[in-house]
């Protein structure tokens, strides 16, 4: 079933309730994106700073997930593009985003198909936050043939998908050449397998994965003639909104399948467009406002995990808070199929954390940590 999964029927009957080899993915998915940050250099007085830490062959034994089932083919890079008002370590530097990868000849088999990811990490540096900040609504313009200029993104999440570091050691061209000329070479190299295309990032990086998905689809890279065509997902972990209605609608026309996990609390899900967002397009759900194409909108279907409450914005936008209590919702479902004693144990954590208002982070991670591994999840 994995093009069920994959989002072939918009997830139809596997979110509510969620269907647990969804959420199988969607964890794996998520800790693929979690390496990212894992690997992730910020010490500025390293020789290595704002780069991967390891070399492809050795990243994911290195950060604990030697068996991923993934080979990494190429580092990507990104250069935000924006001047900072005052001098900063990262300013205009091009810096690691993530990687793309291809599943193993086992984990092919496992999975179904052959895959290939494209991870990006999330936020990490001032000028990325700054870009996330940008607000303003520019044209995409990715295809030459067909710019449609009504198909407008957030200006800072394409200034870092479009610009270019000419100074940057470890890559040639825009972080968004450089994805088409990987993905795209590996394409061709497994067309004559079952293959799909699956982007996953977390906040920021959840933007670059649906735009680099956009991108694909618009060019029609991901279509093998004469009428083949390969299945692009998205799985976006707390991802801001990308673009305007019309991105919207034509990220639907062009098939690309974005399944957003949101925890409820997060704030960063709604934005940009706190108030010019998709609920104020039209008036009584008939009549469309003119000013509709400076709205934002919601790309795909989401998840909403509203099983917990946290106030600390640290804590309910983290990517480790969204994989542990993923897989915490499920262990419960599992201990109590299995009648296991440490059930009771979990239904009082889970009590506890319905009948407060403020979930004291570190104490509660620690005890969702301690009953995970006790529990072998």
């Amino acid at each position: 079933m994995w093009r069920d999964i994959q989002g072939s029927n918009d997830w139809h009957d596997l979110i509510k309730p969620l269907n647990p080899i969804l959420r199988e993915e969607i964890i794996r998915y998520g800790e693929l994106v979690g390496t990212c940050y894992k690997a992730f250099d910020l010490n500025p007085s390293s020789k290595r700073f704002l780069n991967c830490k390891y070399g492809k062959a050795s990243m994911f034994q290195k950060v604990g997930m030697a068996s991923s089932g993934y080979e990494i083919t190429k580092y990507i890079y990104a250069a935000p593009g924006i001047s900072m008002p005052t001098q900063q370590d990262d300013a205009g530097q091009s810096r690691w985003i993530g990687y793309v990868a291809v599943s193993t000849d086992d984990e092919s088999k496992r999975i179904g198909r052959r895959e290939i990811l494209v991870s990006f990490r999330g936020t990490a540096t001032s000028t990325e936050w700054l870009a996330n900040l940008m607000s303003s609504l520019a044209p995409a313009r990715f295809d030459p043939t067909n710019q449609q200029p009504d198909v407008k993104v957030e200006s800072g999440f394409l200034s870092l998908y479009t610009s270019d570091d000419s100074t940057c050691k470890f890559s040639q061209g825009s972080c968004r050449e450089q994805l088409l000329k990987e993905v795209t070479w590996l394409i061709n190299q497994y067309k004559g397998e079952e293959l799909s295309v699956t982007l996953a990032g977390h906040s920021m990086g959840s933007s670059l994965a649906i735009l680099f998905g956009y991108d694909l689809t618009e060019l029609g890279l991901n279509r093998i003639y004469p009428s083949r065509e390969i299945p692009v997902t998205v799985y976006s972990f707390g991802g801001p909104r990308v673009g305007n209605s019309n991105f919207k609608d034509r990220c639907n026309n062009l098939g690309l399948k974005v399944l957003r996990v949101v925890n409820t609390c997060d704030p960063i899900p709604k934005l940009p467009g706190v108030i010019m967002n998709e609920g104020m397009r039209v008036i009584g759900g008939r009549y469309e406002l003119p000013w509709s194409d400076s709205c934002y909108a919601h790309v795909g279907v989401e998840l909403s995990l509203d099983f917990f409450k946290l106030e600390n914005p640290k804590c309910v936008h983290d990517l480790e808070t969204y994989i542990r209590l993923l897989k915490y919702c499920s262990m419960i479902e599992n201990v109590e199929k299995s009648e296991d004693p440490w059930y009771e144990k979990a239904k009082e954590i889970v009590a506890r954390n319905k009948m407060i208002h403020v979930w004291p982070w570190q104490d509660a991670a620690r005890q969702v940590s301690d009953l995970v591994q006790s529990l072998g999840f």
